[in-house]
């Protein structure tokens, strides 16, 4: 199969001459390289050739798709999500507005053990029903690679159920999917004044079993008050690390709790929400190759103080956003209202927000040669946008769908 586009108004990401970094930071966000008025040969689903119009070859296509008007990018690379659940939380919505915070919510049973009470009353059957149908309506909104968490089961079996069904999705899916293991995202109500032995269960009988069965790429921990302390979390990374696990953090949200240092030091390939970053994160993260990951539409939800993603930019350092798709703090996994939020709240140029869920959301699941820009060989997962003014559309023209196809694995994706 080789497939042809031709007439691209603009090809963004484009890697010319010299190969760009697997990720990119500081300055270096500012900017997108970009072939004006291009043309895109696909074959075999990958990235063959690219260049101007004026110097288009000569080539036996399967397919030619004329596109004038349209730009190509690479798809977007969601690398925090929870994508795998069983029911909304939308009565928590609304104890929210009425003042209840989030940690008041948890506290009274709801938040993450609300999930894993529905989650453990519900089939695998259904739950891959649920889950393959939320997969492809970020799909249609340009998400070509995405990696989901487990953590609302916080028992053996429910833990089980949902890396079963991310595993089935992998199975299914167009898209590359990374499987998180996150059975540490709260203490289940049996062991709450019992810490050691939820983590002995973890350790113990979880990380075996889900080793045996080959359902995770990752290990995660809430590190956070109320949660995981630094000293619990890594006892967790210490025993994921025995069965190849690498470690992702969900660090700083709400607190200045140690997260971001503990990430750093075992080496962790990023950590995730950073609503509280100060001089000594800036530190711990300079000169480390952990990707420093925002979730901005999860504060926005939640109205809480979104991440300082110019200190961290502004410091020289990389950043990814990621939605953080789940029922509870954002039930949304629409990357282009998320690079909205990150331009209006943030600050974050149109070009800095896309280079965070391009090539710096491939890199945080370490599929940086694969995805994240256009370059020979690469995997052509592209965005084909609707005919829209510049890249700056995309963010603002806030909650409509800048998608006109998708191309996954070099084949026009309908659902």
């Amino acid at each position: 199969m080789r497939l042809l586009l031709t007439n691209i108004k603009s090809l963004c990401q484009a890697e010319t001459g010299t190969e760009r970094k697997p990720r990119v930071g500081g300055k270096e966000m500012s900017t997108i390289p970009a072939i004006e008025h291009a043309w895109l040969l696909i074959e075999d689903g990958r990235i063959h050739s690219f260049g101007e119009m004026k110097d288009i070859p000569e080539t036996n296509a399967s397919q030619i798709m004329d596109i004038s008007g349209q730009m190509v990018l690479p798809a977007w690379c969601d690398s925090h999500t929870h994508l795998v659940f069983a029911a909304p939380r939308d009565k928590e919505f609304e104890d929210r507005i009425k003042g209840l915070s989030y940690e008041e919510i948890a506290r009274r049973g709801g938040g993450i053990l609300n999930s894993a009470k529905k989650l453990n009353d519900t089939s695998e059957e259904e739950l891959y029903e649920q889950s393959y149908n939320r997969l492809q309506q970020v799909i249609m909104q340009g998400t070509g690679a995405i990696e989901i968490k487990s953590g609302y089961g916080l028992n053996l079996e429910g833990e089980l159920k949902m890396l079963r069904v991310i595993k089935k999705l992998k199975e299914n899916s167009a898209v590359p999917i990374k499987a998180n293991f996150l059975a540490a995202h709260a203490y289940p109500i049996d062991y709450k004044q019992n810490h050691d032995g939820y983590l002995n269960l973890i350790i113990n009988e979880m990380l075996p079993k889900m080793t045996e069965e080959g359902l995770a790429d990752y290990i995660d921990v809430f590190c956070e008050e109320g949660f995981f302390s630094v000293a619990e979390t890594e006892r967790l990374l210490e025993a994921g690390a025995k069965y190849g696990l690498k470690p992702k953090i969900h660090a700083n949200q709400l607190h200045y709790s140690g997260g971001v240092q503990v990430g750093v030091k075992h080496k962790a390939v990023s950590v995730d929400h950073l609503e509280c970053v100060g001089e000594a994160e800036i530190e711990a993260l300079k000169g480390s190759n952990t990707m420093p990951t925002l979730l901005p539409a999860a504060a926005f939800f939640l109205g809480i103080q979104y991440q300082p993603a110019r200190k961290i930019i502004d410091a020289g350092m990389p950043v990814c956003l990621a939605t953080d798709y789940n029922p509870g703090s954002c039930p949304s996994g629409n990357v282009p209202l998320l690079l909205t939020i990150a331009c209006t709240q943030l600050k974050m140029t149109p070009e800095e927000a896309i280079n965070a869920v391009t090539i710096n959301g491939a890199a945080a699941m370490e599929l940086e040669n694969e995805l994240g820009t256009i370059a020979i060989g690469k995997r052509a997962n592209l965005i084909i946008t609707k005919k829209i003014p510049s890249l700056t559309f995309i963010p603002y023209d806030f909650g409509n769908n800048p998608v006109d196809k998708m191309i996954l694995n070099g084949e026009l994706y309908s659902g």
